[in-house]
């Protein structure tokens, strides 16, 4: 029995589909998706790594640090065909390629691209304050006085409010001299 019209081009559609690059999402180890990414791209595979420019305080000071958006994942891009998929899981910090039985699971390409298209959200830094927030300047003129954070000027300093004289003045003061009370 010989196999009909549709039937040949419903398997030639599967391999195109095959052949065609998707996204998958991989598993890192605990706190090195950096170094899994890192070595994925080394080794030549398309990574999509999402991170945001986060402020945090470390031993007293206010740095800027990069975390992943999502930890412990992240985004390879590869086919079915040509792709090599058995380094992946050998590869350092990487814990495993996520699937649904035996079969990778797939990401729309429509997420990687909004994520892709929004930098500004992702790699804005994003302030260890929030506006209205309660904050307390710890040096200074105005030392252990209770202010409102208002906004950031630039990376280094912050508008507050604080009361003088029974009446809210904006103050600009450097953003390592805030904590939260």
């Amino acid at each position: 029995m010989e196999p009909t019209d549709l039937e040949l081009t419903t398997s030639e559609a599967t391999i195109e589909e095959r052949a065609l690059p998707n996204w998958y999402v991989i598993q890192c180890k605990g706190s090195e998706s950096f170094r899994a990414a890192e070595h994925l791209t080394n080794q030549g595979y398309e990574v999509f790594h999402p991170v945001l420019n986060v402020q945090r305080r470390r031993q007293g000071k206010l740095v800027t640090v990069s975390e992943p958006l999502f930890p412990y994942y992240l985004f390879i891009r590869l086919d079915q065909i040509v792709s090599n998929w058995r380094p992946i899981r050998s590869t350092r910090g990487v814990l495993r390629l996520l699937t649904f039985g035996n079969t990778p699971i797939s990401v729309p390409n429509t997420l990687v691209e909004t994520l892709r298209a929004q930098p500004h959200r992702l790699e804005g830094s994003h302030t260890y304050f929030c506006a209205g927030e309660k904050v307390t300047i710890t040096d200074g003129p105005f030392k252990d006085l209770d202010a409102i954070f208002e906004r950031c000027k630039g990376e280094e300093r912050a508008i507050v409010l604080l009361n003088v004289l029974q009446r809210p003045q904006h103050l600009n003061v450097p953003i390592e001299l805030l904590r939260k009370p």
